[in-house]
């Protein structure tokens, strides 16, 4: 994977940032429930920084893709797809493909109102998957996307919560054989190279010391428990425990306002700017780690890893606000934030996660 300007980025450098955030401000709940207040179409992906290459069809049709453990659908622009959001991207032509099948299903994918419609389609999509069924877009509202630094997403979460029963990717390779081991990692670093997801292996160069399993508390996201969040050895978040969900696609770590509130107040963040919560650069080194504390391990995010320094040379809070239904009880989502800090491993035949420290 590559990591690439964000949307965010590419809109501010653009001067269209205020004006589209005052117009259509992001919902992240609306990714985990789509009953909950809509978004604009994948404004819960503004942050996102590493994009990996596909290509469907047959000869290839190459595509750029989020790798998304928070959704399980893989979706691309098509030729029949008019909007300016698709005219600016590489977009799939079924007639260009040997091996392509079509068929009469539409699918709607929520990541927020609207953000996706089209029909489903069989091709060969390579990573190796041969007869894989995915979305073809015809209609990707949001004039911003044409500002996206991707194509589609790939989704690898579990197939209970894909869109119209489409069969993700990753159950196609097991099924079919084509992996090793029925897992996957993510390795994400900082840096414009090197990062990856590896489907079927573990890259034990990528981390040190062992790896630390932990139990799925449900099978569609990867959901796991949080026992608490704490701060100089005591809670500031989390205290009576927790679920989260572990979500490549989601770039900051997100919970309910009480707990957020109270780290961005010991951590001297100041109000939000543009759905961005400032900083000192100058107290970075002064902070405490904030401890992430799951199946009786610590997990820690240093302040190096949950403060972001911008590419205006500010520096922002690496937490946001999650604001959901309440009856569904306090969910936390470990971001990209977390997930650099540690190896991830998705573990499908043993229903787990496994972290071990980033190398």
């Amino acid at each position: 994977m590559m990591k690439k300007k964000t949307l965010r980025q590419t809109l501010t450098d653009h001067g269209l940032l205020e004006d589209f955030l005052a117009k259509h401000p992001p919902s992240l709940a609306a990714k985990y429930f789509p009953t909950a207040a809509s978004a604009e179409p994948l404004t819960n992906y503004m942050d996102l920084e590493y994009v990996g290459t596909i290509s469907i069809g047959s000869p290839a049709q190459e595509f750029s893709v989020l790798f998304d453990t928070g959704s399980a659908n893989l979706w691309v622009p098509s030729v029949y797809c008019s909007d300016g959001a698709c005219a600016d991207h590489r977009r799939y032509d079924p007639a260009l493909s040997s091996t392509y099948r079509g068929t009469t299903t539409s699918v709607s994918a929520w990541y927020g109102t609207g953000s996706m419609t089209g029909y489903l389609a069989y091709d060969t999509v390579r990573v190796s998957v041969p007869n894989q069924i995915f979305g073809l877009s015809k209609t990707e509202p949001g004039s911003f996307l044409y500002y996206a630094p991707f194509d589609g997403l790939l989704g690898l979460a579990f197939p209970s919560i894909a869109f119209s029963r489409a069969t993700p990717v990753f159950d196609n390779m097991m099924s079919q054989g084509l992996v090793s081991q029925d897992l996957f990692s993510i390795y994400l670093t900082p840096n414009e190279n090197g990062s990856f997801v590896m489907f079927g292996g573990i890259d034990d160069t990528c981390f040190t010391g062992n790896l630390s399993w932990i139990p799925l508390s449900a099978e569609t996201y990867w959901q796991i428990k949080v026992d608490s969040i704490t701060m100089y050895g005591r809670p500031i978040a989390c205290p009576y425990g927790c679920q989260s969900i572990v979500d490549s696609g989601t770039s900051l770590v997100a919970g309910p306002a009480a707990g957020i509130n109270n780290i961005q107040y010991e951590i001297g963040a100041g109000g939000a700017r543009n759905g961005l919560h400032t900083v000192s650069c100058s107290f970075i080194s002064l902070l405490p780690d904030i401890v992430f504390i799951i199946n009786g391990i610590q997990f820690p995010l240093p302040p190096q890893a949950y403060i972001r320094q911008l590419r205006d040379g500010s520096c922002a809070s690496g937490f946001e606000a999650f604001d959901f239904d309440s009856a569904a009880g306090e969910l936390w989502i470990l971001g990209d934030v977390f997930l650099r800090r540690y190896y991830s491993v998705f573990d499908r035949a043993n229903g787990m996660v496994g972290l071990a420290p980033a190398a």
